[in-house]
């Protein structure tokens, strides 16, 4: 067990992945249960996180949320303490869910209108496989982060069972054909079309770019796959093995 994340590392459990992937299923049907699930799931993983390394819960810190969505992330973050604000480029995605947006601003996670040193964490949940340059979001997110502040990256991995998103496995015969085999099948573009709204990002692009972060910026801390048993974390130490059983990388930053 990584010692840094050992809290952490401890919530993973099995019974919390079925719970997870159960939920997977009502992304579109249902996305109040899928996104209301996630989000609970996210303020424990990124509080746990916070308590492995600072040993303190997020009562009073500002947490910046890149791609926040319709807000479904917003009420549990506050729930906590924490001074939730999220960066959302789509309105009609702002809006979709009717929920009041009371500390959101419209923006590009590409070019973040927040001043840099400014939030304690600053996190992104399943934006990066849609954002043509993840890397430059992910500087943006070290750039507004505080010294000593955390910037987590969570993101699906492409050749992962997830990474087609609801164009199922037939990601694995392409991205483009996916798409044309899903317009096919129901009439219609997938939400997530790949080349404009979706694209092949790994883990090891992600963990390239972490690596090459100077160390005189930001220290990574950790890299798991989010959704796996706390046991199976060993996977991303496999270069192909994290790729197709990952499903989704989290890199943890201390900036510096």
């Amino acid at each position: 067990m990584n010692a840094a994340i050992s809290r952490a590392q401890r919530r993973a459990t099995l019974p919390r992945s079925a719970r997870l992937l159960n939920h997977f299923r009502y992304e579109q049907p249902d996305p109040d249960r899928f996104y209301g699930a996630l989000a609970d799931d996210s303020v424990e993983l990124i509080e746990a996180l916070h308590q492995d390394v600072y040993n303190a819960g997020l009562e009073g810190l500002t947490v910046l949320d890149v791609g926040g969505g319709p807000g479904y992330f917003a009420e549990v973050f506050r729930s906590r303490g924490a001074d939730y604000v999220s960066v959302e480029p789509d309105a009609t995605e702002m809006h979709a869910a009717g929920l009041p947006q009371r500390a959101s601003v419209r923006g590009s996670g590409m070019a973040l209108p927040i001043f840099s040193g400014s939030v304690d964490i600053c996190y992104s949940s399943n934006v990066a496989e849609h954002v043509r340059d993840p890397w430059a979001m992910a500087q943006e997110m070290l750039r507004i982060t505080k010294p000593g502040g955390l910037v987590l990256l969570s993101y699906t991995l492409w050749y992962g069972p997830f990474g087609g998103h609801e164009m199922g496995l037939t990601h694995y015969f392409g991205g483009a054909r996916a798409a044309r085999w899903y317009t096919r099948k129901h009439r219609h573009p997938p939400k997530n079309l790949y080349g404009t709204s979706l694209f092949k990002v790994t883990a090891a692009d992600g963990l390239r770019w972490a690596k090459s972060v100077p160390a005189d910026q930001a220290t990574l801390l950790a890299a798991f796959p989010r959704y796996l048993p706390g046991r199976m974390w060993w996977v991303m130490r496999v270069p192909l093995l994290r790729e197709l059983l990952g499903s989704n990388l989290v890199l943890m930053l201390r900036k510096n």
